[in-house]
């Protein structure tokens, strides 16, 4: 790996998310960057850069933080792409496949399970996402969690223990004794690779009352809290996961106006999923509510076989405009600071003085390209701990 300080420079659009001068963004114009050891220690204007060991030409593109994907199933085997058609044929979306993937999973071998997370990490990093959470959640019994995560915590820091993903087949007629299993043995054994807990608290999944067991036992070993909430309809996950102090509580689909005023109160995160609105023909969730409510939003792209089996954060911005109602600017900002912010990471989702030199050269002079042209390979160039990849 070459060392040695990089300047970027030649910058037509800097997106720094230093939220200076009322703008979130950051925006600086006709910018320089300077990285050393992987880290960014000045930006400014381009003719004002400091001499460096080697330069980057940006020809006047945008530069981006990289993405921070907070929200990502990757350690799985197996295809649901028959579930995907019948969907699209009028099947409504109900959660159930998740045990399909669970039955491929515990059959697959280290080896291959290894295989499919590298092959979805890579896939992000050449779409511009430099950060990803990875949750655990398709083992669902006490060794096959615990090397989900084993595995998941080669490629991240952020690793999520998500036992209670739904009740297994096994446990179907006994669901107490499944969270004591989860609360016990498995927490156990998951959380020296974990850094969150999560559960997903909904119909079909867990109640209020075994979401806060679960969770409380995972704060009790250290582990923070993240949640699955209010996906397929209105419940009391978004409350619970506030009054748990959750760093982030996810899909915010069918929300009260007592959740909406809950999170406003609190330093919870929304992180909205748009690729599984997509992927389910569900209603998407009302950004433009939480936003303008005072929330903190985050977009990710719940990448899993199932509901959501995208690994483009670039898709889901452009989404989040289309289709939720957010600006560009606010939908790049929930994609990079927003991320960061779910996963309580300050070294992330920002271009400025500190940071890791995490970024992104657009093959376009402005943000507003990735929804401005959806679908379009507008990643250029991507630096990840200050190393072009």
């Amino acid at each position: 790996m070459t060392r040695g300080s990089l300047l970027v420079d030649h910058i037509g659009e800097l997106v720094t998310n230093d939220g200076r001068d009322g703008d979130p963004l950051g925006v600086r114009r006709d910018a320089a960057l300077l990285v050393e050891d992987g880290e960014v220690v000045w930006t400014g204007p381009a003719r004002h850069a400091p001499a460096a060991d080697r330069r980057i030409d940006a020809g006047g593109a945008a530069v981006l933080p990289g993405f921070v994907d907070s929200h990502a199933h990757l350690v799985f085997a197996g295809d649901r792409a028959a579930e995907f058609a019948a969907r699209m044929a009028g099947e409504r979306y109900t959660g159930g496949g998740i045990r399909t993937t669970v039955g491929a999973t515990r059959a697959a071998s280290d080896d291959d399970l290894r295989a499919t997370v590298g092959r979805l990490r890579a896939e992000m990093l050449r779409q511009g996402t430099t950060t990803v959470e990875i949750k655990s959640g398709y083992g669902l019994n006490v060794a096959d969690e615990a090397r989900s995560l084993r595995i998941a915590a080669e490629f991240t820091g952020d690793t999520t223990f998500l036992g209670a993903h739904v009740v297994p087949a096994e446990y179907a007629d006994r669901p107490d004794d499944y969270v004591g299993l989860v609360c016990g043995p498995m927490l156990a054994a998951a959380a020296p690779y974990a850094r969150w807990i999560d559960v997903f608290c909904e119909r079909g999944a867990f109640d209020a009352d075994h979401a806060r067991a679960i969770l409380a036992c995972g704060q009790a070993a250290g582990l923070g809290v993240r949640l699955h909430a209010n996906q397929l309809g209105p419940g009391p996950g978004v409350r619970l996961g506030v009054e748990l102090g959750a760093a982030s509580v996810d899909h915010c689909t069918h929300l009260t106006d007592a959740d909406v005023d809950a999170l406003a109160g609190s330093e919870t995160v929304a992180t909205l999923l748009p690729g599984a609105e997509f992927s389910t023909r569900s209603p998407y969730p009302d950004a433009r509510r939480l936003l303008d409510a005072g929330v903190t939003v985050a977009l990710a792209t719940d990448c899993n076989p199932g509901s959501s089996y995208t690994s483009a954060m670039p898709f889901c911005v452009a989404l989040a405009v289309r289709e939720m109602r957010m600006t560009p600017a606010e939908a790049v900002w929930a994609g990079t600071a927003g991320g960061a912010a779910a996963l309580r990471r300050t070294d992330v989702g920002r271009l400025t003085p500190g940071a890791r030199a995490d970024l992104i050269i657009l093959d376009a002079p402005s943000h507003l390209h990735l929804a401005y042209r959806p679908g379009v390979p507008l990643i250029r160039q991507v630096l990840h701990n200050g190393v072009p990849r």
